[in-house]
């Protein structure tokens, strides 16, 4: 019960990284607000683990969304000790081919909308005495991938962006740290491979690049997240931890 009596928001909840995260939370005994768009599947995932965890639908590239979700986050768990962000999104095309649309609704996802829910997250952490943000990055984010030119720069602007927060609120006792998955399986991955005119070839020139020759799991990740959210890293911030099955450095 290492997260008892922890109050946590999670976007992108309904599904894949964030709703593992927040299976594993509840279990460890913390209060979770679960907030995605996804309506059908967070209804799912609430079920799954109420009771102690709710449900908020929450568009994190809206302002408006995001304040009306951790407002109301904050009230129906009495406060809020901590956010872990993993909403995301995420497109391959050549640099040539992305279109200023898609650079713009990566950004809005991956960037700007952490940005948004910090900001409106920070105030109540204060008032809870301190806390925890946890982003989930990506590898991408640390080492470049091919035709992946603006999820990259939105992963690497998001480690940095949380390296700058942690400077200015560890007066505040908040702590800031980034968990930089590798190729996940996922219902965000399984669906750009379903683009793939090969899967297994394209399986197989993924896996080339890591040194653990098989794709990471949920749950892996969510361990990543509890680590950084619990007492157990209490001397950890600002840092990005490479969960890649040995990616980043091969």
């Amino acid at each position: 019960m290492r997260l008892d009596g922890r109050r946590i928001l999670i976007t992108g909840a309904a599904s894949g990284i964030g709703r593992a995260t927040a299976g594993l939370f509840r279990a460890e005994g913390a209060r979770v607000a679960l907030a995605d768009r996804d309506g059908d599947r967070l209804a799912a995932a609430v079920a799954e683990m109420a009771p102690g965890a709710i449900g908020l639908a929450c568009d994190v590239t809206d302002p408006g969304s995001v304040a009306a979700a951790v407002g109301a986050a904050a009230e129906r768990m009495g406060g809020l000790d901590g956010v872990v962000n993993s909403a995301g999104l995420c497109t391959f095309h050549s640099f040539e081919t992305t279109t200023a649309a898609e650079w713009s609704a990566m950004m809005a996802v991956n960037l700007t909308g952490p940005f948004h829910v910090c900001q409106a997250a920070v105030p109540h952490l204060k008032a809870a005495g301190g806390g925890t943000i946890v982003n989930i990055a990506s590898g991408a984010g640390l080492r470049p991938l091919a035709n992946a030119a603006a999820y990259c720069a939105t992963k690497a602007g998001l480690l940095m962006f949380g390296k700058a927060l942690a400077i200015d609120l560890a007066p505040a006792g908040i702590r800031v740290n980034a968990v930089c998955p590798g190729v996940v399986q996922t219902p965000m991955v399984e669906g750009l491979l379903a683009e793939e005119p090969d899967r297994a070839a394209a399986v197989e020139r993924i896996l080339d690049r890591y040194v653990i020759r098989r794709f990471g799991t949920v749950d892996e990740m969510a361990s990543a997240a509890l680590f950084l959210t619990s007492e157990e890293s209490s001397f950890v911030t600002g840092t990005a931890l490479a969960v890649d099955g040995g990616r980043s450095f091969h």
